[in-house]
């Protein structure tokens, strides 16, 4: 079983002076759940090397214990540095795909060439897609065979606007992730703000919030399964 994880390169949190990047439970807890059901797991990225943190996700207020127990894998911490360039990858080599958030996919994700043509490929193949928080971002734009919006008429979730105001970002974020996935003809979802919420329609997997890796990683295994 291998499966590849996609992370932003994009740290400038628009023209806010605030940074960005990869969100670290996004990454940390679907790294392990892969890892423990036995997955080899690659990581890319646009830019390929290290990708950016959000330096907020760091905090105390944030740690669980995946993030935690990253801070001392020095395993995942190399394979971290050194992610490949997503150019350099293939769907064919991966059995499924799965993309953390953070807010850089909203800059570098939603229109990069080498992950739309990955997740058509993705999709065509019947192999699991899977998406956590501002990692939907990928999604928005993505296409079937047939050019048809992937997450049409599929159930879906992502950050929420009420989210995204609670975090003081409306004003910054380049679009609404709620509003374009409804706009590619996807039946958004969700709970309550930061309640676990993760859905899974067919091969097609979404969380909410950072708070839904942990299930979004589990629904991407039981995809895998199926």
């Amino acid at each position: 079983m291998k499966i590849l994880m996609v992370l932003t390169s994009h740290e400038d949190f628009g023209t806010s002076g605030r940074k960005t990047g990869f969100w670290m439970e996004e990454f940390a807890a679907p790294y392990y759940r892969f890892s423990e059901a036995g997955a080899e797991i690659t990581l890319a990225s646009p830019a390929g090397g290290k990708p950016p943190v959000d330096p907020a996700s760091l905090g105390d207020d944030f740690k669980t214990n995946d993030t935690r127990r990253y801070e001392t894998d020095e395993v995942a911490q190399a394979l971290l540095a050194n992610t490949k360039k997503l150019d350099d990858v293939q769907a064919i080599d991966f059995d499924a795909v799965f993309y953390p958030g953070g807010h850089g996919p909203l800059y570098d994700l939603t229109d990069n060439v080498a992950s739309l043509a990955l997740l058509k490929e993705f999709h065509a193949a019947s192999k699991p897609i899977g998406a956590v928080c501002h990692g939907v971002a990928a999604l928005v734009k993505a296409t079937t065979n047939k050019n048809e919006p992937l997450v049409a008429g599929l159930e879906v979730t992502g950050f929420t606007d009420s989210e995204e105001d609670a975090v003081g970002a409306t004003d910054i974020v380049p679009y609404s992730v709620e509003l374009e996935l409804q706009n590619a003809g996807g039946k958004y979802r969700s709970a309550d703000d930061w309640a676990d919420f993760s859905i899974r329609d067919g091969l097609l997997v979404t969380g909410q919030n950072p708070g839904s890796s942990d299930s979004s990683a589990r629904l991407l295994l039981e995809a895998l399964k199926a």
